[in-house]
């Protein structure tokens, strides 16, 4: 009676979702997600019952609903999706300093409607007085916590030079309306969210710690704590992006920003010059592009891993009836964490700023090189990660980050990250301009074999050095079907950001969900090392959980969530759905 009564209140809570539009395309769940109900009652597939958001003319999904609006703002004033994109990432810098940015970097994926893409990298770079061994003590160890919080934990940041050079090369409308909802939200405020004025209160400590008692930005200035409902203005800030505004690139990397970034990097002992922010160009990049079951996937390059190691997994898993086998089930979770598990191994040894190391891209991508990665793999029993190594190739020596997808009436798309690593990153602000800087320099392999903050391994291939880009697992993603554009992806959270986008996909296109659902859908992760797949509870029935203990894999459940997609899939009838995670205040508008 107890299984029956959970089919049909599943069955109820389908239709809701897929329904979440009159006369939207309706798209139905696995069987298997039936049957895994039918199995366990207690089980729920999805993180919550949130419902897509469908427009005809433009859509934008990001971490936050004012982001979102500034976005739509300038869709609906004549821009394309590459300059509602830039006004999306600027208004992120106001309204989500947890992870959004004017002194990050990151990577867009950008399609034209003609089915041209573009890729380009604004990841930070290592400041030139930087050198391969800045966080180790004269005995060789790392000293500990010194590239993750202050001054010496920055690298040279690139978002805004990226995004000049997007709007230079894609844009439409004029740079000074671009950046006008942000310096609307920095001047007059924004409301701030439950969540986001708990984490301005949980970090006050360390703000004051980093940056002194003088401190003034993100304090209340009544000195009680942060709530919700709460208006943070943002004066200096407004000023900064008034200079971007009117002065461009040059607004931000010379004239008094920059004296005001440099001056700061000298009170704290950071290391970034004027030289440094001189020199900072972003590079357009060859997009990775590869297929997966009939579909055309445009993914990012090194430096990001993001791309390469998305492309592996999809062909490993490939090979499988993914469909058939059920999501989650015991055998298609097999195949996935064993793909998972060798990719992360890979990432290890080859990946890297392509500037300074060649990455032989096009092999690690190659059916030849997958099938032999896929050589030991036993369906009967779980691999060791110990036994794991990454590939060999002849001829070569070895969960604060945000991400939004843009999609306009025309068809053109931009999948974009961009991160300051940490909540908040190295908790600098620069004094007289409002604004955060990274800690990006944890990226590197501080020291070869060491994990980073996200417990990631690095090798040679990542060590620090001069000018050089820290290696990154952002994957901003599009995906076409049939020549048209089909689904925009990406999303926050370290390590984690490959898996999470993968499983988005599969749920998509084996698993047949709509695209909220698919971004509801509860995850899992494997990096190879630590040898262990964490979930987010629910994940998986109690019988699947059981067999796959029985063939030797550790299974952790987490009481935290993975992931905070934000997607768009767009339907064949032209309707977009904009799907924003629901682990967050992560919200999608369009018309």
């Amino acid at each position: 009676m107890k299984t029956g009564f959970s089919f049909i209140v599943f069955s109820l809570l389908t239709l809701l979702l897929v329904g979440s539009c009159k006369n939207a395309p309706r798209k139905e769940p696995s069987k298997d997600l039936f049957t895994l109900f039918v199995e366990d009652p207690d089980a729920r597939p999805f993180y919550s019952d949130k419902q897509g958001v469908f427009g005809k003319n433009g859509m934008v999904a990001s971490a936050h609903e004012e982001a979102s609006k500034a976005g739509l703002e300038i869709l609906q004033a004549g821009g394309n999706a590459v300059d509602a994109a830039i006004a999306t990432h600027y208004a992120l810098a106001v309204v989500f300093p947890f992870a959004g940015n004017l002194g990050g970097g990151g990577f867009a994926v950008i399609r034209e409607h003609s089915g041209k893409y573009h890729s380009i990298d604004f990841r930070e770079k290592a400041p030139l007085a930087a050198h391969r061994d800045m966080y180790l003590d004269k005995d060789g160890n790392v000293i500990e916590g010194l590239s993750l919080k202050g001054h010496l934990a920055s690298g040279v940041p690139g978002s805004v030079d990226g995004t000049v050079e997007m709007h230079s090369r894609l844009g439409k409308i004029a740079w000074e309306k671009i950046l006008g909802p942000a310096i609307r939200l920095a001047e007059e405020g924004v409301i701030l969210t439950e969540r986001e004025a708990r984490g301005l209160n949980s970090y006050k400590k360390t703000f004051l710690e980093v940056n002194g008692p003088q401190l003034t930005y993100f304090i209340k200035p009544d000195g009680t704590e942060w709530k919700k409902g709460d208006l943070l203005v943002q004066k200096d800030l407004a000023e900064c992006l008034k200079r971007i505004r009117d002065k461009g690139r040059e607004g931000f990397y010379s004239g008094k920003t920059a004296d005001l970034l440099v001056a700061e990097m000298k009170k704290g002992g950071g290391i970034i010059t004027h030289e440094d922010l001189k020199q900072y160009k972003s590079a357009w990049r060859k997009p990775l592009v590869s297929d997966y079951r009939g579909h055309k996937v445009v993914s990012m390059a090194p430096s990001s891993s993001g791309g390469v190691a998305l492309i592996q997994m999809l062909k490993l898993v490939e090979q499988y009836p993914l469909q058939q086998w059920g999501w989650n089930s015991e055998k298609t979770a097999q195949v996935m964490i064993e793909a998972e598990r060798r990719v992360y191994a890979d990432r290890a040894k080859w990946m890297g700023d392509t500037d300074f190391i060649d990455i032989p891209l096009d092999k690690l991508i190659s059916a030849a090189y997958l099938k032999e990665r896929w050589k030991d793999f036993n369906p009967e029993v779980a691999s060791k990660s110990s036994d794991i190594r990454a590939g060999d190739i002849p001829g070569y020596e070895s969960m604060e980050t945000t991400h939004f997808s843009v999609v306009d009436k025309e068809g053109n798309a931009v999948s974009l990250t961009t991160t300051i690593n940490g909540a908040y990153g190295s908790k600098v602000i620069v004094e007289g301009g409002g604004f955060l800087m990274n800690n990006e320099m944890d990226d590197f392999s501080i020291k070869a074999g060491v994990p980073n903050m996200f417990g990631l391994i690095g090798n040679k291939a990542n060590e620090i050095a001069p000018g050089k880009r820290m290696l990154s697992c952002m994957t901003p993603t599009i995906i076409e079907k049939n020549g048209k554009l089909f689904m925009v992806v990406g999303t926050p959270g370290g390590s984690t950001i490959m898996t999470s986008i993968f499983q988005t996909i599969l749920n998509v296109i084996d698993h047949k969900m709509t695209m909220q659902q698919s971004v509801n859908a509860l995850k899992f992760h494997h990096q190879w090392l630590p040898d262990r797949t964490v979930f987010e509870k629910g994940a998986f029935s109690d019988k699947t959980l059981a067999e796959l203990r029985k063939k030797g894999y550790v299974m952790d459940p987490q009481n935290g969530t993975l992931g905070r997609m934000d997607c768009i899939l767009v339907y064949p009838d032209g309707r977009l759905e904009g799907a924003s995670d629901p682990r967050a205040d992560n919200t999608s508008v369009g018309y």
